[in-house]
């Protein structure tokens, strides 16, 4: 008797990131769900795996909205009737001081990277439990690791998928289901697509940071695969970010002050 397919959801799979582990995970023989507020996108990607010989499904989806998780749920159970791996990625950015960010971008970005994992983890996870196996992703980013300037309410939602997925990893303890927390740096992706900042110096620095990456979304990918092959929690993807959450953790103090000058730095070329 064949063993069942795998399964996996992941939002925000229409491009970047998203569109990477679609790719790596249906090369490790998983049926994958492609979720994307832009159908199209979800389409595309889904066509790229089934001519590679994969499968799986595409949805457009507002991740921020219950109906849609709903729908998504619904879909899930009829068609599959159990999910293994659930990846909360999709994610919006906005750069600016605390008042200088509308509020309308604090509920945007709160919403769309935080709520929506809420919705996503207390929708699936049931359907994990009863099973008693399953998997959860949420990618974070290090800027909800170790503070970084300018970038508030981006922040300040990653911090909280941080720490939602450690409340997670604990009351999860002993039920057979892992948890990841991926929290990478800058990676070329779709993000400065709806990016949101009043100061266009934040776009112009984010994409030259992309760009100067030479870590890769596919890299990005295998990392979160093999983070769910080894039941991994922790995931940084980048070199640097290591050591800058090390150096946070061990010298809280010394890091503030690095950070002070690596602002105060920033703003004297600015002048």
């Amino acid at each position: 008797m064949n063993e069942p397919i795998q399964t996996i959801v992941i939002t925000g799979a229409g491009s970047g990131l998203g569109a990477a582990m679609a790719g790596r995970f249906a090369r490790a023989g998983y049926a994958v769900g492609i979720a994307d507020i832009k159908p199209e996108r979800a389409e595309q990607v889904l066509a790229v795996i089934v001519d590679g010989g994969g499968s799986g499904f595409s949805l457009g989806m507002d991740v921020t909205s219950e109906a849609d998780w709903q729908a998504l749920h619904a879909y899930v159970e009829r068609e599959w009737g159990q999910l293994d791996v659930l990846v909360n990625n999709a994610g919006v950015a906005a750069a600016g001081r605390l008042e200088d960010t509308p509020l309308d971008d604090w509920r945007w970005v709160l919403d769309t990277d935080l709520y929506s994992v809420v919705l996503g983890c207390h929708r699936f996870l049931p359907m994990m439990k009863t099973r008693g196996s399953g998997h959860i992703v949420n990618v974070a980013s290090i800027a909800g690791m170790t503070p970084v300037p300018e970038v508030s309410a981006y922040a300040t939602a990653k911090a909280a998928v941080v720490a939602l997925s450690e409340q997670l990893r604990v009351d999860l303890a002993g039920s057979g289901l892992g948890v990841s927390v991926v929290c990478p740096a800058f990676v070329q992706t779709a993000l400065l697509d709806t990016f949101r900042s009043a100061d266009e110096r934040h776009r112009t620095r984010a994409d030259r940071w992309m760009q100067k990456s030479d870590v890769s979304a596919e890299d990005v990918a295998e990392a979160v695969y093999r983070a769910v092959v080894q039941d991994r929690f922790l995931v940084l993807t980048h070199d640097k970010t290591r050591w800058l959450w090390r150096f946070r953790r061990w010298a809280p103090e010394r890091y503030f002050r690095h950070m002070v000058k690596a602002v105060e730095r920033r703003r004297s070329k600015a002048r």
